[in-house]
């Protein structure tokens, strides 16, 4: 094994861009493993970790890029290094304008804006959010790692001045009909959505649209925002927005569960707003005041978006999805009955009494946490590394016990790693390795599109999907899996490009996450 790095000062790239840089490299003949990171004290720790050192990581800064290579020969780590600015060029045509280095530049160019988005090193982000709010901007704070403190107080400025603060570590928002950070194609209509995660936002907008309506506006507060700490400020700030805003028919707010004093806050606003209100807040349980008279309550993002989707059109939406007919055979197909009446397709299938486990393998953390609650619903306890109350934790995430749901995006596998949106091999190696234990019955999977998610999420795990039912077979036992795809047709991926590709490999795939969660439990508690 062969190691090498390069350090550039003073050169800062966004977590997204080098995540793609990292990926590449390490899809390269004889690479191992490969880092593109800014040089925080964390980050030259991580490269530690993998055994990467060097003088000149130990005088790094957050300013500077350090990339650090794990190869087969030092001949390929030379290679990669030698040819640095290959792989940090972006896809941008050479004649296109040069793009601004200050706000300030940015707005003499474009005086009319009224975003701004941050992605910046964290201890920079919340000074240039700051700079942003004195020129009356609005902000989207993709950049993590900001204090609460500094957080808070970008909050309560914008807050006072009828400002907006996405983020920090905003990873979705579509404003205007225009994404940011990881977001859908989606058409422009009536529904506002507020929402504390960026999966939790891409599901629910990508389902209304393919459900016949559009978004308005989906705003992302970042995941600390509904915290008490913070005090949902933001989710306030946005739904002042939305309510004043004229092509806002309806507006929901889609969130894990806040905080006690947070959600006594934000449910007097909302049971003050003009406009009807949806809530879902995944993993309450508690009776909420005013809940289906002042505002409707939805138990999954599915229930929000038929329920927004109704009140915008009037009429209950209808599910155009077409049953998979591939290996399990089953015996309905292209329905089109009402979302929640979608019959099971694999109600027929058995399995080996020692086969008996559901295992998910996630790379939205709100989609493991809404299959948890699906599954705590049906009676079915799981343990996983971001438990829900009344299940149990995992000690170690990367090995599962009986029914376990993982979330792979967690900092635990991320740290110097590429998210799994972006970067499918650690999911793939979990995949081949759950499919070795002969107890489980059925693997649950998630696969994300939009902007900046990985050119083909389905093709990147498509190679272990097969070599998992490959193995379950030889040893003469089933293995379901299951899978829900988070898009549309306008995605650069193609929705049912995707769908196609899992369903001719053999997969169920059900119309959501969270209906694939409920099959996955109907499945198991059917074989006893």
């Amino acid at each position: 094994m062969a190691t090498g790095c390069s350090v550039r000062k003073n050169e800062f790239y966004d977590s997204v861009f080098l995540m793609r840089v990292a990926k590449r490299i390490a899809e390269q003949p004889g690479v191992q493993q490969a880092a593109a990171l800014m040089g925080t004290e964390k980050n030259r720790s991580l490269l530690a970790d993998i055994q990467v050192s060097s003088p000149a990581l130990d005088t790094a800064t957050p300013n500077d890029l350090m990339v650090a290579v794990v190869a087969d020969t030092e001949q390929t780590v030379r290679d990669i290094l030698d040819q640095l600015d290959q792989w940090m060029r972006r896809d941008r045509d050479s004649g296109k304008e040069s793009a601004p280095r200050t706000l300030d530049a940015a707005l003499a160019r474009q005086p009319d804006a009224n975003l701004a988005v941050i992605s910046v090193s964290g201890q920079y982000a919340a000074r240039e959010a700051r700079h942003a709010l004195e020129r009356g901007l609005n902000v989207f704070v993709f950049s993590s790692n900001v204090s609460v403190d500094d957080e808070l107080a970008l909050k309560e400025y914008a807050r006072e001045r009828g400002l907006v603060v996405m983020g920090p570590d905003c990873g979705t928002s579509i404003i205007g009909g225009l994404g940011i950070g990881f977001a859908n194609v989606v058409r422009r209509g009536p529904v506002g959505v507020i929402g504390a995660s960026g999966t939790g936002i891409q599901e629910f907008t990508t389902l209304v649209h393919r459900w016949g309506s559009g978004i308005s506006h989906a705003i992302g507060t970042g995941s600390r925002d509904l915290s008490d700490a913070i005090g949902g400020l933001s989710a306030l700030s946005a739904l002042d927005a939305l309510e004043r805003d004229r092509a806002t028919k309806v507006i929901a707010i889609v969130s894990k569960p806040p905080g006690a004093k947070t959600l006594a806050v934000l449910i007097e606003r909302i049971s003050s707003c003009d406009k009807p209100v949806v809530t879902c807040f995944l993993g309450v349980r508690d009776e909420l005041p005013g809940a289906n008279v002042r505002f409707r309550i939805a138990r999954t993002l599915d229930d929000a978006a038929r329920i927004a989707v109704q009140i915008a059109t009037g009429k209950s939406p209808i599910s155009n999805f077409q049953l998979p007919t591939p290996n399990f055979q089953p015996p309905t197909s292209n329905l089109q009955l009402p979302i929640s009446n979608l019959q099971s397709p694999i109600s027929n299938l058995h399995f080996a009494p020692e086969r008996k486990y559901i295992r998910g393998i996630f790379a939205g953390g709100t989609f493991c946490y809404q299959a948890q609650q699906v599954l705590q619903d049906l009676g079915i306890r799981v343990y996983s590394n971001a438990p829900l109350p009344g299940n149990m934790r995992l000690s170690d995430p990367r090995r599962s016990i009986e029914h376990t749901l993982v979330d792979m995006g967690d900092e635990f596998f991320t740290d110097g790693r590429a998210h799994p949106m972006i970067d499918a091999s650690l999911r793939r190696d979990r995949i081949v390795s759950e499919a070795n234990d002969p107890r489980v019955a059925v693997l649950l999977l998630d696969f994300i599109l939009g902007y900046n998610a990985s050119a083909d999420p389905v093709g990147d795990l498509i190679e272990a999907v097969t070599l998992a039912q490959s193995r379950a077979r030889a040893r003469g036992g089933t293995l379901a899996i299951i899978a829900s795809v988070c898009g549309t047709d306008g995605d650069p991926q193609g929705l049912q490009r995707q769908q196609r590709q899992l369903q001719d490999a053999g997969v169920i795939v059900l119309p959501s996450s969270a209906e694939a969660a409920r099959e996955c439990g109907r499945l198991v508690l059917a074989q006893g």
